[in-house]
């Protein structure tokens, strides 16, 4: 008796939550034009987007035929976030996200990518972009208070090898983080004025 009680409330809770996502997830069209919002308009237009279908997964909503791939905000998540990046990040990209629907946490997946780097499974580009945004939506669905930063990654760049420090040194100034590392990046973060 207690284990079917169980199963209800988590089979309940379950359905709630797939209701939920589904309530949230755009039109493809919508899910588009938020993926695009962190690049140019010329560069958004022709860039492949990744999003979500009706069921919530992980799909490719869009083939494009320039250099950069977009993601949409991903419905399961709180707030607003979209990517936008080279496409030579793509494999590091997608095993990110493979190892992390795995289960696998952050240094898991740090050490995990490192050792497949170094044995030549696919390789990080010397040098490319990443762009997120961030923010809220309203309460029409639409997002607000939207927050761009730059991303440059320059894989195993030390601080000595590139004048940057290792920490911002004022508000909105670049800084190498992961230095050394094949995950080393330039980070600009520009003042939020939201």
């Amino acid at each position: 008796m207690m284990m079917t009680k169980n199963f209800l409330i988590t089979f309940s809770l379950l359905v709630l939550q797939c209701s939920l996502i589904a309530q949230r997830i755009p039109s493809k069209d919508t899910q588009i034009i938020e993926a695009r919002m962190c690049l140019s308009e010329e560069d958004g237009k022709n860039a492949t987007i990744y999003g979500y279908d009706e069921q919530g997964q992980f799909v490719k909503l869009r083939v494009g035929t320039n250099n950069f791939i977009c993601l949409a905000d991903d419905p399961k998540k709180s707030g607003f976030s979209v990517a936008a990046y080279h496409k030579n990040l793509d494999p590091y990209m997608a095993r990110g996200r493979q190892l992390k629907n795995e289960g696998k946490k952050f240094q898991e997946i740090f050490k995990i990518r490192g050792e497949e780097i170094e044995a030549g499974n696919y390789n990080i580009p010397d040098k490319s972009t990443l762009y997120v945004m961030n923010g809220e939506y309203d309460e029409n669905g639409a997002p607000i208070k939207t927050y761009l930063r730059y991303v440059f990654y320059i894989p195993f760049a030390t601080a000595r090898s590139t004048g940057l420090p290792t920490s911002p040194v004022r508000n909105g100034g670049p800084w190498i983080m992961d230095a050394g590392t094949y995950r080393a990046h330039i980070m600009i973060n520009p003042i939020n004025t939201n």
